[in-house]
């Protein structure tokens, strides 16, 4: 494994205005906080400061050039990686700590709550690359593709969304509403007359959108069918093996020898809380990923063996429409839309926009989008092979990260299996 890697960054839109960032923790540094330098080489470590949203000492931003154009960047191994593009620039700010202020879409006053911006997340370490197009805080106007050439020769690939596809998705979140009357298309953020960018159900408080009460109804008819009829199954993919679970007496999910209470729609959308909330148990840990996005799906009606197969996705009513519109607009249909968008069942169809390998030699990032459906944004097309198809086996999400961030972005689930895989290998 590499102790550093090149990456790509593609610019594939209109604009000569775009710029990246790259952050996270330098793994061989101690865990530092950390920013790419504008160099595209050097790492910049920002420094105690005295008061709260102090400026960074150095312009970060790596220019993309003219469309087309495509510059070439080196990082060593980072752990909670993300990497920032921007139509425009992006500020960071320092706490006392020092403590990095990201970039916030739920925060009004933040300064970048107006610009079009997006990112990839990543890992590279001792093991692997590990890599994403993350939609569990919002859909970027934006769009973002990502690219894994391995030295085996094997080429994986994720093409995110066309140019417009956020205003397609748009639509669809305000023809939801006309049926059902919920939220959905309050969570589109506009301005100046187009579309900027369009939150998770997960942050609708943020925009005035409550979906209170919204999966109540449904996982009473999950209880009520599990009382006396057929068996729940969960597959664990892991030690355990496959667990039945009925509805006890006491009202509980009993599932093995784990019990679950209901959960709420807020339990739901965001996967980490009430029967949600992971633990001590490794069993317990492996059955909440597949129960979770079984209700995200809404699939325990119609399927009794979980992780069910992605043609039973949001198929019945409740669902999540945010992930639904997710997965129909991005052009493979992947993308990760909440925390275990990686469930799937063994030898299943990853629905989760990733690229990983032990053997990575160049990671593209494509912005823009306007040759995504062409040619997969300007990359190589993927081998057969270079896609392997792996059921859900990460580690269950760790509290949210000690760091600050103004707008109370969620840190759990993708972002914080990627960030508690990085604390795991430096202690």
């Amino acid at each position: 494994m590499p102790d550093s890697l090149q990456i790509a960054l593609k610019n594939d839109s209109d604009s000569d205005q775009l710029h990246a960032y790259v952050t996270g923790i330098a793994i061989q540094k101690d865990g530092q906080r950390c920013i790419l330098k504008s160099n595209g080489k050097d790492l910049y470590f920002p420094q105690q400061v005295k008061d709260i949203g102090t400026p960074l000492a150095e312009d970060c931003a790596i220019p993309l050039g003219a469309p087309g154009n495509t510059v070439t960047v080196t990082i060593p191994q980072i752990a909670g990686g993300r990497i920032w593009i921007a139509e425009g620039n992006l500020t960071f700010l320092l706490n006392p700590g020092p403590a990095l202020v990201e970039p916030s879409v739920l925060n009004p006053s933040d300064p970048n709550a107006n610009v079009n911006f997006g990112f990839a997340e990543f890992t590279l370490n001792d093991a692997q690359l590990y890599a994403n197009i993350s939609y569990v805080d919002f859909v970027p106007r934006i769009p973002i593709a990502i690219t894994l050439q391995q030295n085996s020769g094997e080429i994986q690939h994720v093409a995110g969304m066309t140019p417009d596809g956020i205003d397609r998705m748009a639509d669809g979140l305000a023809e939801q509403t006309k049926k059902d009357g919920r939220p959905w298309e309050n969570l589109v953020v506009r301005k100046d007359g187009r579309v900027l960018r369009v939150l998770n159900a997960t942050h609708g408080g943020a925009v005035g959108a409550s979906f209170d009460g919204y999966y109540e109804p449904h996982v009473e008819e999950v209880w009520k069918k599990y009382q006396s009829g057929p068996k729940l199954k969960v597959d664990t993919q892991a030690g355990p093996g496959i667990l039945e679970g009925q509805v006890g007496r006491n009202g509980k999910l009993k599932i093995g020898d784990e019990e679950f209470d209901k959960p709420n729609t807020a339990d739901i959308l965001g996967c980490n809380s009430g029967p949600f909330t992971t633990g001590p148990s490794p069993t317990r840990n492996a059955i909440i990923p597949r129960l979770a996005a079984a209700f995200v799906r809404s699939t325990c009606l119609q399927c009794d063996d979980h992780p069910s197969d992605p043609h039973t996705f949001y198929c019945q009513e409740p669902t999540n429409h945010y992930a639904r519109l997710v997965h129909r607009h991005n052009i493979d249909g992947k993308g990760y839309a909440f925390a275990y968008d990686d469930v799937q069942p063994s030898h299943g169809d990853d629905q989760s926009g990733k690229v990983n390998a032990g053997d990575p030699v160049l990671f593209t990032v494509t912005v823009g989008g306007k040759n995504a459906a062409a040619d997969h944004g300007g990359a190589a097309m993927p081998h057969p092979q270079g896609n392997a198809k792996q059921p859900y086996n990460r580690g269950p999400p760790p509290p949210p990260p000690q760091q600050d961030n103004a707008g109370g972005e969620q840190k759990h689930g993708l972002r914080g299996k990627i960030k508690g895989f990085a604390e795991s290998i430096m202690r």
